[in-house]
């Protein structure tokens, strides 16, 4: 069997990284067709000397030279620039693109990968909380597959499987409840970046632990889990489960339960959606059920952690209300990062957009757009 040719689109964050470690030990199955990177040129570098990918881009032009220049010799072809990531997805020898992204800046070049034929494992939820119907609609338009890679939707995914003939009750989503679970909104009045920053299960990059401590992480999933199973948004369901062993269920019209346990290990759900159909062997740790005796689930706390109540706030308004969301809650989260405001003043920011951009039932994707931009200019301006 021919490997398959995989783009990593963000191959030095969180995802992308982890993807190229599950590449490494699937070699017979898998190899690397295209790296790209915003600006961590020397990873990148680093990167495409070991998988010697046909081609990298860089996001940032100033670097284009520095990446050239290191990879002269091995005939990898160099770009850069966010229009050089969207014709680069269409190379013929991609079989199937990671979008690993942060942000809504996933949206383009994944639908122009759909466009292009390419199937999609989708780690950028953001890119279905902005423009779900867009994407779903483009995926059936052009038989493309598309495969959550975020640990929930993998699950569901996975549980699903055989499934064909049973409809859905619904689906319920797993949360960890970050390093907050538990605190009262008071009591998280002055919480720290640092802090923010410890997830106790799971390693990511900054943007998506800070939305995980927020519980905005759950509500995006949410209106991801809509666009993906073709639900409304009332058959979902929001558990906290502190352990992050059962990744989500599925609940069919008999009663029936189905879950998907596993280690909170980013991998697993990688190797599946870059294997589908086939589970990919691999020497990853196992779960045992000895070592996690006690398994336990919560109800959310959307008083205190309001960002998740936004959130299914917006998917039920529908149109834009979801792109606003989430434009906001990402420069709300980059100022956060930034010392600028405080963990509470993240839902302030977010609810202080959606009141003040526009409402749009049935926005087209330049509508979209310009409704993030908006959201971003409204959140950046915003000061208590």
């Amino acid at each position: 069997m021919s490997t398959r040719g995989i783009a990593i689109l963000g191959s030095t964050g969180s995802i992308g990284t982890q993807a190229l470690e599950v590449i490494r030990e699937q070699r017979e199955h898998l190899h690397v067709e295209v790296l790209s990177a915003h600006g961590n040129c020397d990873l990148l570098i680093a990167q495409a000397l070991e998988f010697k990918p046909n081609a990298v881009v860089i996001g940032r032009q100033e670097k284009f030279e520095t990446v050239r220049d290191a990879l002269f010799d091995e005939g990898i072809k160099v770009y850069a620039g966010p229009e050089a990531l969207e014709q680069v997805v269409e190379m013929e020898g991609i079989h199937m693109v990671l979008t690993a992204l942060v942000g809504a800046a996933g949206l383009r070049p994944t639908l122009r990968a759909i466009r292009a034929g390419k199937h999609i494992a989708l780690a950028n939820k953001e890119t279905l909380v902005v423009a779900g119907s867009i994407v779903m609609a483009e995926a059936r338009k052009h038989k493309v597959d598309i495969h959550p890679v975020d640990s929930e939707h993998s699950a569901i995914y996975q549980c699903l499987a055989g499934e064909v003939l049973n409809p859905i009750e619904k689906i319920i989503l797993t949360a960890s409840g970050g390093p907050f679970r538990g605190r009262s909104r008071a009591e998280l009045a002055g919480v720290t970046k640092a802090q923010a920053l410890k997830h106790p299960n799971w390693t990511m990059g900054a943007k998506i632990t800070i939305d995980s401590a927020s519980l905005m992480n759950k509500g995006l999933e949410v209106i991801e889990a809509k666009w993906l199973f073709d639900l409304d948004v009332d058959a979902i369901d929001v558990v906290v489960h502190p352990q992050s062993i059962i990744h989500s269920c599925v609940q069919f019209e008999d009663g029936s339960i189905k879950a998907q346990l596993g280690l909170p290990d980013m991998k697993l759900p990688i190797a599946y959606a870059l294997g589908y159909p086939r589970r990919l062997p691999n020497t990853f740790e196992r779960f045992s059920f000895f070592d996690y005796p006690e398994l336990t689930f919560e109800r959310p706390d959307m008083e205190a952690f309001r960002n998740l109540a936004l959130a299914f706030d917006s998917v039920r308004r529908g149109g834009n209300a979801p792109a606003v969301l989430n434009a906001a809650n990402e420069v709300a989260v980059a100022r956060f990062l930034e010392d600028d405001i405080e963990f509470l003043q993240l839902t302030d920011v977010v609810e202080h957009a959606l009141g003040r951009v526009d409402f749009e039932a049935e926005p087209d994707l330049e509508g979209l757009i310009a409704s993030d931009e908006a959201a971003r200019r409204v959140a950046a301006e915003w000061r208590n």
